[in-house]
């Protein structure tokens, strides 16, 4: 039942990931979260370094901003960093990933999906069959729904650290 929340990749933030050996391993489009990914949730908060980092994989990668958050904010991240968006993605339910892979024609192991919380952004990848990509959310600040999801997280990683499978602060790629 735990296997579901494993990531394939964990690393402190979005700027640690190794995109080279993402791109080697075939990957073609990178789904990023918003909410503690890319911006501390609740703020609307747009990174110069975010935008350069965007600006150089964008060369090599389709970037969709990938959020379970309502258009009017996505799209604000969407513009500044000018990248396309999926909003109201309902993660971890397929069906907004499955859009994905059609509207894109991306095959299933041409995707990753980065995120900061277990229970949304790499249960729903992994539930798709794409590479899941886990990060240290950016602030413990969290939508109110959110807190919820936290509570439970904090369970399954006490699990994981128990079977040395996932720790925190232990990275992997």
């Amino acid at each position: 039942m735990l296997k579901r929340f494993i990531p394939d990749v964990y690393q402190e933030n979005i700027f640690t990931i190794n995109y080279k050996k993402l791109k080697k391993t075939g990957i073609k489009c990178l789904l990023f979260d918003l909410d503690n990914t890319i911006s501390p949730a609740k703020e609307v908060v747009l990174y110069e370094e975010t935008k350069k980092l965007f600006n150089k994989l964008k060369k090599g990668f389709k970037i969709i901003l990938f959020s379970n958050n309502f258009p009017k904010r996505v799209s604000l991240f969407g513009d500044y960093y000018d990248v396309d968006i999926a909003c109201l993605s309902l993660k971890p339910f397929s069906y907004k990933y499955k859009y994905i892979l059609g509207k894109y024609n991306f095959k299933k192991n041409e995707v990753a999906a980065i995120g900061d919380q277990l229970l949304t952004d790499i249960q729903g990848g992994n539930k798709i069959g794409i590479t899941t990509i886990l990060v240290n959310p950016m602030t413990e600040i969290d939508e109110t729904e959110t807190w919820l999801n936290r509570q439970i997280e904090k369970k399954i990683f006490k699990k994981f650290e128990e079977k040395n499978i996932l720790i925190k602060g232990k990275y992997y790629d």
